[in-house]
């Protein structure tokens, strides 16, 4: 009999939650890369959005306590934790999103 090679490899498995809880831990640092123009507003990080053009910042904000994050200019650009910020503000998927993030915290357990 042949060997046949699988179209598709072993499916990978994420820890979002575990994700979730070290990025949300270093959630300042990462919207300092990725919102630079963005400061601290009590609990919240107030930036410009980058996926529009957004003459001044007030409008995106980030919750810094929950990674909860809306642009209240935007009716579909909402989301509730690190990864789903990640996936909008790159255009990867959540789960593309995800494994960039756990590349990028250097979370050995990320990808399963």
């Amino acid at each position: 009999m042949a060997n046949i090679t699988p179209l598709y490899p072993e499916p990978v498995r994420l820890d979002f939650q575990g994700i979730n809880r070290a990025a949300l831990s270093a959630l300042p640092a990462l919207l300092g890369r990725w919102l630079p123009d963005g400061k601290k507003q009590g609990h919240e990080w107030v930036a410009r959005n980058p996926r529009r053009s957004d003459r001044r910042p007030g409008s995106f904000s980030v919750n810094l306590n929950t990674g909860r994050w809306a642009d209240f200019a935007e009716a579909d650009a909402r989301g509730g934790d690190v990864i789903s910020l990640a996936a909008y503000l790159s255009g990867l998927s959540q789960f593309e999103a995800a494994c960039e993030l756990a590349k990028m915290l250097d979370l050995k357990g990320g990808a399963q």
